[in-house]
Parts: C-alpha cells; sequence; structure tokens
C-alpha cells in the first residue's frame, strides 16, 4: 500500500512538472493564441444555405450595378459622339 502511495505521488509530481513547464513557457504570444482559440469558439458560421443565399444576391446586385453603369457609359458615350457632330 505504502509503494502505491509512492508511486501515485510520484506520478502526480510529474504531472505537476509538465504542467508547469507548460505555463512557465506561455508568454505574451502563448497567451495570445490561447485568446484566439477562444474567440474563434464564440464564431457562429453561417449555413450551407445561408452562403449560398448571399452568394446569389452579391452575384444579382453586382450584375444589376454592372447594367446601370454600362447604360451610364451608353448614354454619355452618345451625348460625346452628339457635341462632336455639332461641334464638328
Amino acid at each position: 500500500m505504502a509503494e502505491e502511495k509512492n508511486v501515485q505521488e510520484a506520478q502526480a509530481t510529474k504531472d505537476t512538472k509538465k504542467k508547469k513547464k507548460k505555463v512557465k513557457g506561455s508568454g505574451k504570444v502563448g497567451k495570445w493564441f490561447r485568446e484566439m482559440r477562444s474567440e474563434l469558439k464564440k464564431i457562429v458560421w453561417p449555413t450551407r444555405k445561408q452562403v449560398i443565399n448571399n452568394c446569389l444576391v452579391a452575384v444579382v446586385v453586382i450584375a444589376l450595378f454592372s447594367i446601370v453603369v454600362w447604360g451610364f457609359d451608353q448614354f454619355a458615350t452618345a451625348v460625346v459622339h452628339m457635341l462632336q457632330t455639332l461641334g464638328g
């Protein structure tokens, strides 16, 4: 029984030394990584459906905006050509 207790104490001492080494070796960089890891666990990731929906909305908005810019460009080009024919 005494031997069993000594073995348990020796194992506890080894575990304590390992823990101390880990804590002792961690400085500002280790703290930063631990904090970053805890913050990443708080993230609520969107579902696949939400990602697809958001992508489709973005593509539609970009397409509409592109059409508006193209229309303005066509209008501006027509105005410039008209001014060139009047002045030329």
